[in-house]
């Protein structure tokens, strides 16, 4: 039956820590472990006052319940191990006694380790670092999009940001909020595909003290971002049952928090983002369409780098100038053959990956003042132009029809064109539009003009 004890106690999913009389250590379980980042040797029958540092005014939780003779409930604490890594659990202690004198003391704890530290992190974001001013680019697709940035300073309208992947969605809602009315208020960014459910709703929303094991009085990002922007990065990874809840929160602007039954008024404006084509995002059950529309009251379509190629040139002369600091080089630009090769590329990772392409040259730079093919990372020059253009659907050009001018031809020809390559792509809009080499905003004015209707039959 001991052997027995033991094996369960060292195989459940909290943390148990016994001490003796004498504050040594008895019993230090598998999970206790792991959230001390400690070896059992480190720690067994050793006093914890010599391998515990506590904050100042603060004790151990064990030593005190062992000292005077209390159960010590739900109490969260903070503190150092050996190698001064800090540590944050919720503690559940009550001693041991025998014919009414106390021989032990055990603790029953939960890691909050990493919650308190994003709360750390989220409350110390409270200032934006960019602003309109930040953002390159002289293409008329990129201008179009801050012009209606620009406007959204304005309100206090929710705001979806879509855009893939590295095309500065972040960069765009730092720079609403730093030019709103809201500005001198806290901006708190949380990225929705960081964290598990069982973390992201209790700090999205706030925890009551109670309300689950190790859970405390805490606010949310909500009450945290109170009377300023509240940023939800890649909103599609959020869990669909907490985009109900908050969708709930976005329609009543009140928010409780998990356990609690008060409810807590907000003015908080939400900034969210997306990498994915809303449209798809709905139909793969990523978005809630209800949310959607909340918070589209103000939509900004990014275009990826593919579609603003005219952008490239100043990317590339703000990214050497950066970096020139950084690196106390002297480069001047790019020669021909590489300002070709970017141009051609279809940039899978944007503006961002653009970016660590000129950084990664840049440190295979001597001298030189001009990068050359031979500075590029290896997979770009393993790359040159090797890719095969892919096969597109031959479209006949329309045979002159007695009484239609140049116009109606030219219409006919688009429309035979779009209808074509909308087949080939099993009428999929975003890789249409991919193909034709224009953004889906483009290719959807152009289907509504010609009247063509996507159809699978």
């Amino acid at each position: 039956m001991k052997e027995l004890y033991e094996e369960i106690i060292e195989r459940v999913g909290v943390g148990i820590h016994a001490v003796n009389r004498d504050g040594k250590t008895i019993i230090y379980n598998k999970k206790m472990r792991e959230m001390e980042v400690m070896e059992k040797e480190d720690v067994l029958h050793k006093d914890v006052r010599d391998v515990f540092q506590f904050q100042e005014n603060q004790s151990s939780t064990l030593l005190k319940s062992l000292q005077q003779g209390e159960e010590i409930v739900n109490v969260k604490q903070t503190y150092f191990n050996n190698r001064g890594v800090e540590i944050t659990t919720i503690n559940n202690t009550f001693p041991l006694t025998v014919d009414g004198k106390i021989y032990a003391a055990v603790e029953i704890a939960t890691d909050v380790t990493r919650m308190e530290r994003l709360m750390r992190q989220n409350l110390r974001q409270t200032k934006t670092d960019f602003t309109f001013h930040h953002i390159i680019g002289k293409s008329s697709e990129i201008k179009e999009v801050i012009d209606l940035a620009k406007r959204a300073t304005r309100t206090n309208s929710n705001v979806l940001i879509i855009g893939e992947t590295g095309t500065g969605k972040e960069l765009f809602a730092q720079s609403i909020h730093a030019e709103s009315e809201r500005s001198g208020a806290p901006f708190i960014t949380q990225n929705c595909a960081a964290l598990p459910d069982t973390l992201i709703e209790g700090i999205l929303f706030g925890t009551t003290k109670g309300a689950f094991t190790g859970a405390i009085d805490s606010p949310g990002l909500f009450e945290q971002a109170q009377g300023g922007t509240l940023l939800l990065d890649e909103l599609n990874s959020l869990n669909i049952a907490l985009q109900a809840k908050l969708l709930r929160v976005l329609q009543e602007r009140k928010v409780r928090r998990i356990g609690g039954s008060k409810e807590i008024s907000i003015d908080v404006r939400v900034i969210a983002t997306i990498n994915e084509d809303p449209i798809d995002a709905i139909a793969n059950n990523h978005l809630r369409k209800d949310l959607y529309y909340r918070l589209a009251v103000v939509t900004l379509f990014i275009p990826p780098l593919r579609e603003r190629n005219g952008d490239i040139p100043v990317l590339i002369e703000e990214f050497i100038k950066k970096y020139n600091e950084l690196f106390k080089l002297n480069v001047m630009s790019v020669s021909e053959e590489v300002l070709q090769f970017f141009e051609s590329q279809s940039w899978p990772g944007n503006v961002r990956e653009l970016e660590h392409v000129i950084e990664a040259s840049m440190n295979l730079v001597n001298h030189e003042q001009v990068i050359e093919f031979n500075h590029l990372p290896y997979q770009y020059r393993k790359s040159e132009m090797a890719r095969p253009m892919p096969t597109q659907p031959k479209i006949e050009t329309p045979k002159n029809k007695d009484g239609t001018n140049l116009t109606e031809q030219l219409a006919l020809f688009e429309k035979q064109t779009i209808e074509e390559y909308l087949k080939a792509h099993q009428y999929h809009i975003t890789n249409t539009a991919l193909a034709l080499g224009i953004s889906r905003q483009s290719l959807q004015y152009r289907m509504k003009r010609l009247n063509i209707r996507v159809s699978k039959n």
